[in-house]
């Protein structure tokens, strides 16, 4: 077991994992249906997630994680496996992510504060009525900061914090160096504190 991030908790071996993921997408090269079936079950709520943090919402999240298993479709037959599956799965998201926010900037789109059932929700205790609601407020401060954090400082923490992904592996997919990644989080975290005064 790694050690614990600062502030952005522990990042575990996920060797076995990758290495199932490596292998069916190696089938899915081949044009195995089955094996790419196989392959959206298992991501398909890891691209979902990591999508709707970045988004700040649900809204249009479906649709460009259907995009991203198109993408990796579309690019099967050039997959070599140099690097993790997740690490191709989540530069493949991240570049499709970045071109749905500019995108939505030239049309003058308004990244809105989600509705209730919009929200990305951490899991809340069921010890209380109020403590689930101070969780659930909590949960969304939180995903309202992240949004508004610059687009390579909350890739890094969603990757970090939600997905558990060592450093090394964030650097490949935000296409930079591990020492650039740790100065992204530790800026990520200050802006999150300050945000977050409030609730600390």
């Amino acid at each position: 077991m790694r050690p614990p991030d600062e502030g952005f908790g522990t990042v575990g071996p996920d060797t076995e994992e990758d290495a199932k993921l490596v292998a069916l997408m190696l089938e899915v090269k081949r044009g195995d249906e089955t094996a790419f079936r196989e392959l959206v079950e298992a991501t398909e709520d890891r691209v979902f997630g990591t999508i709707a943090k970045m988004l700040g919402g649900i809204e249009g999240a479906e649709d460009l994680a259907q995009r991203v298993y198109l993408r990796i479709w579309q690019a099967r037959e050039r997959y070599v496996p140099s690097a993790k599956f997740t690490t191709w799965m989540f530069s493949i998201t991240r570049r499709l992510v970045l071109n749905e926010r500019r995108g939505r900037s030239r049309r003058g789109a308004v990244f809105h504060d989600p509705a209730p059932e919009e929200h990305v929700r951490e899991p809340v205790s069921a010890d209380s009525p109020a403590l689930d609601a101070a969780a659930a407020e909590l949960a969304r401060e939180i995903e309202q900061a992240l949004a508004e954090l610059p687009e390579d400082q909350r890739m890094a923490v969603v990757l970090r914090r939600y997905e558990e992904m060592p450093y090394e592996d964030i650097a490949e997919v935000l296409g930079t160096t591990v020492p650039a990644v740790k100065s992204l989080l530790f800026r990520a975290r200050q802006n999150l504190r300050e945000k977050l005064a409030g609730w600390l």
